[in-house]
């Protein structure tokens, strides 16, 4: 669903641009909070997978095809703030490098692709969990829903911009059916991926995923014919940095893996904004991106005639890229938390 430039006017562009401004803002803020010891060196992970992960696009319908998204699995694994931010990282990366997604939409996107996902995820996601049974499966249950719902959520938002702004004269009846039925079709492949991430991560380090926080029962006993509550366990001690890294590593291998091999499968087919657009019309004044000329335009190596390896290369130096912008992002804004925290060390009084 990234909007190239072209598809909304600038006035509203500019809007969507302060919209998204505004968010990043309070999730930067927000962050502070998510960003634990924990949390703080797997967020860039987060980021650099869901860019892996969207090169992949799976086919959902004749002719066209769909890929993550991410807002819903980000705020599942590290918070909803810190979901906001690592979609955006990934959305600057894929403008930047990749001239995907328009540089004057990248207002629009990361108000649909970055804000709208993620709060709605989220928002489903925690009122599904405080309803359902407090076990491992109800997260995992709860992210694929989250998920699907997401999508068809950022669809009706991004139809909204365009009744709003669009460059185009198409009926808007037309384009919500469309673009609100094909990605609901997306969204099934959205929650798919999500919950099998969220499940793959719970089963290996339950602590580290945002969402399933606070989900143990109280253990309880029956005492002379009533329930009573138990002994508190004792405090669990953190787990070895060690597993940590662990994890990290593995989790950064699998985004290598994903961008430089398995992403040369990835279906051909025009995704469900790029095919509603063709259809409808609604391309016909879409301009011509400002970093076309980007060594990695279009997610190719310049200059390597191979296929493979100038598809495989490029997903790979993605990868890289986004982990580090993403890592740098979030530890500037733990060491911000780290730094507020600290007491402050008053002055002695000269005698």
């Amino acid at each position: 669903m990234h909007v190239p430039d072209g598809f909304i006017n600038a006035p509203v562009s500019v809007a969507a641009g302060v919209v998204a401004a505004g968010a990043v803002a309070v999730s930067l803020r927000g962050a502070r909070r998510e960003l634990d010891e924990r949390i703080a060196p797997l967020a860039g992970l987060v980021a650099a997978f869901i860019f892996a992960v969207q090169m992949l696009n799976f086919p959902v319908a004749a002719g066209t095809s769909g890929h993550l998204l991410g807002g819903a699995l980000a705020a599942i694994l590290v918070g909803p703030y810190t979901g906001v931010l690592c979609v955006s990282v990934v959305l600057l990366m894929q403008g930047i490098l990749f001239a995907d997604g328009g540089l004057t939409a990248l207002g629009v996107n990361i108000t649909v692709m970055a804000v709208v996902t993620t709060v709605v995820g989220y928002a489903v996601f925690r009122g599904l969990v405080k309803v359902l049974p407090r076990k491992r499966r109800s997260v995992t249950v709860s992210a694929f829903v989250a998920a699907a719902l997401s999508v068809p959520a950022a669809a009706l938002v991004f139809t909204l911009v365009y009744a709003i702004g669009g460059t185009t004269d198409v009926p808007i009846g037309r384009v919500l059916t469309a673009m609100v039925g094909v990605h609901v079709l997306i969204g099934l492949g959205e929650a798919a991926i999500t919950a099998f991430t969220v499940g793959a991560v719970i089963a290996v380090r339950p602590d580290l995923v945002h969402g399933a926080r606070g989900l143990r029962q109280k253990l309880q006993l029956r005492v002379g014919g009533e329930l009573v509550d138990a002994a508190p366990e004792p405090q669990l001690t953190p787990a070895p940095a060690r597993r940590t890294r662990t994890v990290w590593l593995t989790g950064l291998a699998a985004s290598l893996v994903l961008a430089g091999v398995v992403s040369f499968y990835a279906s051909a087919s025009p995704d469900g904004l790029e095919k509603v657009a063709a259809d409808k019309g609604i391309d016909a004044k879409a301009e011509a991106h400002a970093a076309a000329d980007s060594p990695l335009a279009d997610y190719g190596v310049e200059g390597i005639t191979d296929g493979r390896l100038s598809g495989g290369l490029a997903g790979v130096i993605g990868v890289g890229a986004t982990i580090a912008a993403g890592t740098g992002v979030f530890w500037a804004v733990r060491r911000r938390r780290t730094d507020e925290d600290s007491p402050a060390v008053t002055p002695r009084a000269s005698v």
